[in-house]
């Protein structure tokens, strides 16, 4: 009888684990043409444990909209979304990137899961498919600092990120570069393991993350992101 009483998920099945997901090499990473990525590239869709995409992904939907891939070298990380069903453009403002539909993407080059407050190896960079450029219609990069932060990681040149964009009648595709010397403590040698999530964040869509999503503060938390193994 109690048990009728509470609701099929209280956390977010996934808070239940501790993921580790391979990322494969690619020697020549960036390109003028960008990365274009393969399917060895494709992550594991990790949210389905929810049974329907993400807790935070809007009612009706079954599966996760957007397909994720990610490759490494000692130059740095790409990651590419495919984001598709969609039927208006995406909402993106370069002044509230936080509220803009796109990507972002959280990385701890050391790891960590034994804290929950982000330090100085901890970035956040959110990648958005249009809304830069005096029409709004340029894609837009920015490192934006991580709630509740002990420490910052060190300043980056905004050349070592890059993003290429292709508009979709049904959504978008999006590459996202980011430089090792963007990355705080970026070693794949010594430290072949990050500390991982994105969240692709939809106003039509929903919200679709890597980590446990809401309520859990998957934003600020780094105990809650998924390790990504930097395979050869």
């Amino acid at each position: 009888m109690a048990d009728s009483l509470v609701p099929d998920a209280l956390l977010p099945k996934r808070f239940m684990f501790r993921f580790s997901l391979a990322c494969s090499y690619r020697e020549k990473l960036w390109t003028p043409k960008g990365a274009q990525l393969g399917e060895e590239h494709k992550l594991v869709d990790i949210s389905t444990l929810e049974g329907r995409g993400d807790i935070s992904t809007l009612e009706g939907r079954d599966e996760s909209f957007a397909d994720v891939r990610a490759a490494w070298s000692e130059a740095g990380l790409v990651v590419s979304v495919c984001v598709s069903g969609k039927k208006r453009a995406p909402w993106c403002r370069d002044s509230k990137p936080d509220d803009s539909d796109g990507l972002q993407v959280w990385i701890d080059t050391r790891d960590v899961h034994n804290v929950h407050r982000a330090g100085r190896f901890c970035h956040r960079f959110v990648f958005l498919p249009s809304g830069g450029g005096k029409k709004s219609e340029e894609a837009v990069v920015q490192w934006l600092p991580i709630n509740r932060a002990r420490q910052h990681p060190n300043s980056i040149n905004p050349k070592d990120l890059k993003v290429r964009v292709e508009r979709r009648d049904d959504g978008y595709f999006l590459e996202a570069f980011i430089a090792a010397t963007a990355l705080t403590g970026f070693d794949p040698e010594e430290h072949p393991r990050l500390g991982f999530n994105y969240a692709i964040i939809d106003r039509e869509l929903g919200t679709q993350t890597l980590s446990p999503g809401e309520p859990m503060p998957y934003e600020e938390d780094v105990s809650l992101w998924p390790t990504l193994e930097l395979r050869r």
